[in-house]
């Protein structure tokens, strides 16, 4: 936990991608001086999956890793381990796709969530085929990296971050953890939401509290996360598709994510007097589509270390 649990607040939940901890998937993002406003008023809870700190041992060939539904299941009591009444959650890729899972199973520990690089769905017959030719050619640290940018000419041009992620990967985690966290990801089932229908089934299965989509135009994940968004509730979805910006914008354009996190949970009814820039918006796609310009804390692990 980091900062002071507010009885009358929620804490902001996060989880990160595979191949990241809490450090290098966040650590820009809460240093940033615009988001010294928000953790003035949230504690914040940092939850990795299993053998994904920094500096992890190696799981026990005998652990079982959980399913991405399974983790989903721990985090009800996380919740109850710190004494937490809800959350908003904010998670990256398999970060995102496990607390969207349980946004839907609990909503009522959820206010709000803001998922980056969500997909909801599971691995068709090509990405499986093509995650198997992956395995085979690139090494762990450059798949997950090809996962981030489209192309190797993107990794070319963003030699510097590149450089700095490879080195994260590499140097502080645990590879054959984070092996097993991406087959776990890679096996993953559809979430199964569906945009309820005015005058039509509203008792359709979806995410029922606010929830914020980010993606830079430039992410492989562009299209799931388009896909996500049409999939949800119109009135309670904000899709945020950031400009001239790849697979980290947590990273890449932190002030303008923060921008955004502060109008989202202005709209959750707190940060009234927040002070923020201009945001400039418009609507399309049934909903509503943001468009941008151009203390030491402790960690909850789910590591079952032996």
């Amino acid at each position: 936990m980091m900062g002071t649990v507010k009885a009358n607040r929620p804490v902001i939940l996060t989880f990160p991608d595979v191949g990241l901890n809490h450090k290098s998937c966040f650590e820009t993002l809460f240093n940033h001086e615009d988001m010294h406003e928000i953790v003035r008023h949230f504690a914040v809870c940092h939850v990795e999956a299993p053998g994904q700190q920094e500096g992890a041992k190696t799981l026990p060939a005998a652990y079982p890793y959980p399913s991405m539904e399974q983790l989903s299941e721990v985090l009800p009591g996380v919740l109850k381990h710190f004494g937490l009444r809800s959350v908003i959650g904010l998670g990256v890729g398999a970060g995102a796709y496990i607390l969207a899972r349980f946004a839907l199973n609990y909503p009522d520990l959820v206010d709000g969530v803001v998922l980056i690089n969500i997909n909801p769905n599971s691995e068709s017959l090509m990405d499986t085929v093509t995650s198997k030719i992956t395995d085979w050619t690139y090494t762990l640290p450059d798949k997950i990296l090809l996962s981030v940018y489209h192309k190797q000419e993107e990794l070319q041009t963003n030699q510097d971050l590149v450089a700095t992620y490879r080195h994260y990967i590499t140097a502080t985690m645990n590879e054959a953890n984070v092996s097993q966290f991406l087959r776990s990801y890679s096996n993953r089932s559809a979430l199964e939401v569906e945009r309820p229908v005015p005058e039509g089934n509203i008792n359709v299965r979806t995410l029922k509290c606010s929830s914020l989509l980010v993606v830079g135009d430039n992410s492989p994940a562009v299209e799931a996360v388009v896909d996500c968004n049409s999939k949800l509730n119109p009135t309670k979805t904000t899709l945020l598709k950031m400009a001239d910006c790849g697979g980290l914008p947590q990273v890449d354009q932190p002030a303008k994510v923060i921008e955004a996190l502060k109008y989202f949970i202005q709209g959750l009814g707190y940060l009234s007097s927040a002070s923020m820039t201009r945001l400039r918006s418009r609507t399309a796609s049934g909903s509503s589509t943001a468009s941008f310009d151009g203390p030491r804390s402790r960690e909850h692990n789910f590591s079952s270390q032996g």
